[in-house]
C-alpha cells in the first residue's frame, strides 16, 4: 500500500471534501487529484522515472503539497530542502542526491541558478513556480497521468536532510512503508479525527511538515498552507478555517500566546494540540494550557531517521515528560559517551542519565543515511539507532529529555543539562527568549553562560543571577555569565542553533548590564 494509494483511497473515499487551502485557493480531493495527475503527467514527459530525485526548494504552498503527491503517484523520491539554503548548501543536496530535476521559487532563483551551474544540472530540468513560460511550474502540466500506481511499498518515497547540526547535512531515506506507518501511528497517538482541519505550517522539508500533510491527506482533512510562519496571521487563519489541530514546535506556541494582541486571537475550535522537534519550557506549558484549553496536549518525541520514539498526551500533568514509547517500539537508555562505541546493552541504572536508543525494527524506522557508512557506523549499531539525545526515567517510568548529548555541560566536573538551566530562567519574566551553552573556561572547564532575549529594557545579569537562586537551581547549575542578544538564532522550523552562538553568529545588545 505505497502513498500514492493511500491518497487515491481517500479521494474515491470523499471527493467532494475540502482538501486543501492555499489563501484564497480551496480545491476538493477530487479537482487536486486531477492536478496532482496532470503534474505527474508533464514530469513523466521530462523523462523522469521511478527511483529518481526531484529536489523541491519552495515554502508551505499548493504546488509544493502537490509536487509531493505527483512525486508519490510517479514513483519519484521526492527530496525537499530549506529555500533559505545558500547557493552551496543547495549545490551540495543537487549533487549529493543526484538531482534529475528541481523546483523553486523566485526568492530561491539566484542561489538555485547558482547551485545548478556548479553541479552541472542542465538549466531545462529547472522550474520556477513563479517564472512564465516553458521553465514554470504550469508548464510542466501535460496529459494527465494514467499508468499504474506505485506497488512497492520498500521502495523510497522521500528523502529529508537532516539539519546538519556539525558537517554537511545527512539525507534519511524514507520508504513508503516507513512513512505510511510514521503518519497512521501519529494519527493515533495523537488522536486526530476523521475530517481534521490542520494549519500547514511546519515546512514540508521537515518530518513534522511532512506528518502533518499525510495525517491530513489520510483522514480526508483540510490541509491549510501558511508558507512561513507569522503570528497575527497565523492566529487570522486558526479563527477563519476553524482549525482544530495545532502540531508546532514550541517556539511557534511561544510566539502564539504571548503575542501583544494575544488577549483577542480566537482559538476556540482548538481542540487538539501537539509539540515536538525540541523541548518545551514548564512556563510555556503553563501559558499554552491557560489560552488554549485544549482536550489534548501532548509531547511527541520522534526524529527524521525513526519519527514515533515516545508520547505523552497530557504534558499540563508533567510538564517535561516525553511519556512512553511509541506503538511497536522500544528505547533504551545507555551509557553517553561520544568518544567510544557503547554497546546497546550499557544500560544504566533507575534514574540515571543517558543516551536514548530506539530499536531499528520499528516499523517506521530509516533504514541507513544516504551514501554515508560513516554516519551508519556512528548512529546504528546492533539493531538500535543511537539518537544522539540525553534523556532519563522518572520514578513512574516515563522519560524525561534532557537535551543532546553534545549540549551537555561539564563545569567543575559537574553534568549539567542545559534545557534544565533554560527551563528556570524562561519562567522569569525578565526574560523573552533563552538558550544555554557552555564556553570554554580554564577554572571550570566550560563555563555555562546564557543567552537572553530580554522581555524589557531592566533586565539585568545580577537580576536573573538572584532569580537562579531564589528557584531552587542547584548553585552549581545556574549560568556563570549572561549575554543579552536581539534574537536567539533559530533553524527555519524553529530549532535553536546552539552552533551559531558557540561561533559567535548573535548580535549582542549594548545597552543591557551583563555584570554578575
Amino acid at each position: 500500500m505505497t502513498l500514492a494509494r493511500m491518497l487515491a483511497a481517500a479521494v474515491a473515499r470523499q471527493p467532494e471534501a475540502t482538501a486543501i487551502v492555499d489563501g484564497e485557493q480551496r480545491l476538493s480531493y477530487g479537482a487536486w487529484q486531477t492536478e496532482i495527475l496532470g503534474l505527474a503527467g508533464g514530469l513523466r514527459a521530462l523523462g523522469l522515472g521511478r527511483g529518481d530525485h526531484l529536489v523541491a526548494v519552495l515554502a508551505n504552498r499548493r504546488e509544493m503539497a502537490t509536487l509531493y503527491w505527483a512525486c508519490q503517484t510517479l514513483g519519484l523520491i521526492f527530496t525537499p530542502f530549506n529555500w533559505r539554503a545558500s547557493a552551496a548548501e543547495m549545490a551540495y543536496v543537487l549533487a549529493d542526491a543526484e538531482a534529475k530535476a528541481v523546483v523553486y521559487e523566485q526568492r530561491s532563483a539566484e542561489a538555485m541558478k547558482a547551485a545548478a551551474a556548479e553541479v552541472g544540472l542542465a538549466a531545462e530540468m529547472l522550474f520556477d513556480v513563479d517564472g512564465p513560460g516553458d521553465r514554470s511550474f504550469a508548464g510542466i502540466a501535460a496529459p494527465p497521468f494514467a499508468g499504474e500506481l506505485p506497488g512497492d511499498d520498500g521502495a523510497i518515497s522521500l528523502m529529508l536532510y537532516t539539519s546538519g547540526t556539525t558537517g554537511q547535512p545527512k539525507g534519511v531515506p524514507r520508504s513508503h512503508a516507513a512513512e505510511r506507518y510514521a503518519a497512521l501511528a501519529c494519527l493515533a497517538q495523537l488522536q486526530y479525527r476523521h475530517g481534521e482541519i490542520s494549519l500547514g505550517v511546519m515546512p514540508l522539508f521537515h518530518t513534522m511538515g511532512v506528518r502533518a500533510l499525510l495525517m491530513s491527506t489520510f483522514l480526508n482533512g483540510r490541509f491549510v498552507c501558511m508558507p512561513t510562519f507569522d503570528t497575527e496571521t497565523a492566529a487570522a487563519i486558526i479563527k477563519a478555517e476553524g482549525v482544530g489541530a495545532l502540531f508546532l514546535v514550541p517556539t511557534m506556541f511561544h510566539d502564539l500566546v504571548h503575542h501583544s494582541g494575544a488577549t483577542e486571537f480566537d482559538f476556540s475550535s482548538v481542540r487538539n494540540i501537539a509539540y515536538a522537534g525540541m523541548s518545551m519550557t514548564t512556563a510555556l506549558i503553563e501559558a499554552c494550557t491557560e489560552k488554549f484549553a485544549p482536550e489534548l496536549f501532548s509531547n511527541y518525541y520522534g526524529s527524521s531517521e525513526i519519527y514515533s520514539l515516545s508520547v505523552d498526551n497530557d504534558v499540563a500533568r508533567r510538564p517535561g515528560s516525553a511519556g512512553r514509547a511509541c506503538i511497536g517500539q522500544t528505547l533504551r537508555i545507555v551509557t553517553a559517551d561520544s568518544d567510544r562505541r557503547v554497546c546497546p546493552d550499557e544500560l544504566v541504572g533507575p534514574g540515571e542519565s543517558g543516551e536514548i536508543i530506539a530499536d531499528m525494527a520499528s516499523p517506521d524506522a530509516f533504514n541507513g543515511y544516504w551514501k554515508r557508512p560513516d554516519a551508519d557506523q556512528k548512529s546504528i549499531r546492533d539493531g538500535w539507532y543511537f539518537t544522539g539525545d540525553l534523556g532519563r526515567r522518572d520514578d513512574t517510568g516515563e522519560l524525561q529529555l534532557l537535551g543532546r548529548v553534545d549540549d551537555m555541560i561539564i563545569s567543575g566536573g559537574e553534568n549539567i543539562y542545559a534545557e534544565e538551566v533554560e527551563d528556570v530562567l524562561a519562567k522569569s519574566d525578565q526574560v523573552h527568549g533563552v538558550a544555554v551553552i557552555g564556553l570554554p573556561d580554564e577554572r571550570w572547564g566550560e563555563r555555562v553562560t546564557a543567552f537572553i532575549e530580554p522581555a524589557h529594557q531592566d533586565a539585568t545579569a545580577a537580576a536573573l543571577d538572584a532569580y537562579c537562586l531564589a528557584s531552587g537551581l542547584a548553585r552549581f547549575k545556574r549560568p556563570r555569565a549572561y549575554l543579552f542578544v536581539r534574537q536567539i538564532p533559530r533553524s527555519a522550523s524553529g530549532k535553536l542553533l546552539r552552533r551559531h552562538l558557540r561561533t559567535g553568529e548573535y548580535e549582542q545588545l549594548s545597552d543591557f548590564d551583563n555584570t554578575l
